[in-house]
C-alpha cells in the first residue's frame, strides 16, 4: 500500500445512525413531534441572534465557517482550571460546593483519627478510605 493512493471509499465503513424521539415527547405522533422540534429549534435560533446583538458580533456566515480549517488552534485560549463540577445555576453550584467542602472536611478529620490509631472511625458515605498498612504474618 506503500506510495499507493487509497480508492476513495476502501476505508470507508456503512454507519447506520438511528434517532429515537426525546423522552418527554415519544407518544407524540410523528408530526406533532417534528413541529415540537422546529419550535425548539427556533426557539434557540432566535435566543443566539437575541444574544449576538446584545454583544454586538455578527454571524460568520456559510463561506467563512467553510473557509475555516478543522484542525487549526485558536489564537486564544482559555487558561481557567477546569471547574470541579458544572451545575444548572449559580445556587446549585453553590450547594454543591458546600456539600463538597463538608465531604471533604469529614474525609480529613476521619483520616487524622485513623492516623491517630483509632481503627473504628466511621468514613463519609461514598468515600475511599486509606488502606491500612500491611502487616504481616506472625507465622510466616
Amino acid at each position: 500500500m506503500r506510495g499507493k493512493e487509497p480508492e476513495p471509499n476502501q476505508f470507508a465503513t456503512i454507519e447506520t445512525l438511528t434517532l429515537d424521539p426525546l423522552p418527554c415527547f415519544k407518544d407524540l405522533p410523528p408530526e406533532e413531534y417534528r413541529k415540537r422540534m422546529e419550535e425548539i429549534v427556533a426557539e434557540v435560533v432566535e435566543e443566539a441572534r437575541v444574544a449576538r446583538e446584545a454583544k454586538g458580533v455578527k454571524p460568520l456566515g456559510a463561506d467563512a465557517v467553510r473557509r475555516q480549517q478543522p484542525h487549526t488552534r485558536p489564537n486564544r485560549t482559555k487558561k481557567s482550571p477546569a471547574p470541579l463540577f458544572h451545575a444548572a445555576s449559580r445556587k446549585a453550584y453553590l450547594n454543591l460546593r458546600e456539600a463538597y467542602s463538608r465531604f471533604v472536611g469529614a474525609f480529613r478529620d476521619a483520616a487524622e483519627k485513623l492516623k491517630a490509631g483509632d481503627r473504628t472511625v466511621a468514613f463519609p458515605e461514598g468515600s475511599f478510605p486509606p488502606a491500612a498498612p500491611f502487616v504481616r504474618s506472625a507465622f510466616a
